[in-house]
């Protein structure tokens, strides 16, 4: 049953939401509708945390040059591997990008599997203070030397719901609660609670599309990392992990697959490790996505192997091919 909507907005031009865990064919919709529907056009706005960096294609599955050529991306392919992006960053580009599509008469569509970008342009920012170097490093050392476990313990201590919502296994959002504490005395979840958050002021549109079982999405994540390890992500990494400017503390080489290559180049792990790890962690983050997921009751859902995805967008939109 579709979810509840109205007609696409002739006054007011929406934005629309495709969202999914990874490998679970959201570029692929996307793409099919930019390319089959005229009566409305559409223009794709990446919302990946990785797709941002040049140098990182394989293992990023960034969209190939033939899928460009069919439907251009924003927000891909502009940042290098050594400078950070944060979430600001992301919404202050996404909505100057939504602002110059509704300019030219056409419709945005927000594709990708960062939840944090998705929820942060939907429903805004907290008004968080600024990194802290050297706080930062402290808990990197930490990290390295205790693991995550233990700093989500200690974030349980000072921030409870922070930690109850953040996975032991996602160091990087551990270690923000735990520096925005430190800085501010305060919890993090206390300072989302207070802030006014800005809800995107458009008509808005979700689509959701996974496969219809955790095992089929399983199997499809280890496919395709195998793909990227014989389409050359080895290499790939190769190229990063020579440069004197990059390292592992860096948020572009903490994407999912990246770490265990480079392990894997640091001699820390033999190849069969990382290609077990690289799947593991991929699947451990599908898992992530698909609990942020589960939240958007209002979206309409569409299992990745069905033939009917495309025509059921254009029915939810009210559009025609």
């Amino acid at each position: 049953m579709l979810p509840v909507k109205t007609p696409l907005l002739k006054t007011q031009l929406p934005v629309v939401f495709v969202m999914g865990p990874t490998a679970s064919g959201k570029t692929s919709l996307a793409i099919e509708l930019v390319q089959l529907v005229r009566q409305q056009p559409f223009e794709i706005i990446s919302v990946d945390s990785a797709l941002i960096y040049k140098g990182m294609d394989i293992g990023t599955a960034k969209p190939t040059d033939k899928e460009l050529a069919m439907a251009p991306h924003h927000l891909i392919d502009f940042l290098d591997p050594a400078l950070s992006y944060s979430v600001a960053d992301f919404r202050r580009d996404a909505l100057a990008k939504i602002e110059d599509i509704h300019n030219r008469n056409k419709i945005p569509l927000l594709v990708g599997g960062t939840m944090l970008y998705h929820r942060a342009l939907m429903y805004g920012l907290s008004q968080l203070p600024s990194s802290d170097d050297q706080i930062r490093q402290r808990l990197n050392d930490i990290i390295a030397e205790k693991g995550s476990d233990y700093l989500h313990q200690q974030l349980s201590l000072v921030d409870p719901l922070s930690a109850k919502k953040i996975h032991p296994n996602d160091p990087q959002r551990i270690q923000r609660a735990l520096e925005v504490y430190e800085i501010t005395g305060q919890p993090l979840s206390l300072l989302q609670q207070q802030s006014k958050q800005q809800v995107l002021q458009y008509p808005i549109y979700k689509i959701v599309i996974a496969p219809k079982s955790r095992e089929i999405l399983r199997e499809r994540i280890a496919i395709r990392f195998k793909q990227m390890l014989d389409a050359g992500f080895v290499d790939e990494v190769k190229k990063l992990y020579q440069r004197e400017d990059l390292s592992l503390d860096l948020p572009s080489m903490r994407s999912v697959g990246y770490r265990q290559v480079w392990e894997y180049l640091q001699n820390q792990i033999s190849y069969d490790e990382m290609f077990e790890k690289g799947i593991n962690v991929t699947r451990q983050f599908a898992k992530r996505q698909m609990t942020w997921l589960r939240k958007e009751q209002d979206a309409l859902w569409l299992e990745s192997e069905n033939n009917d995805n495309l025509e059921r967008v254009c029915q939810f939109l009210d559009i025609a091919k």
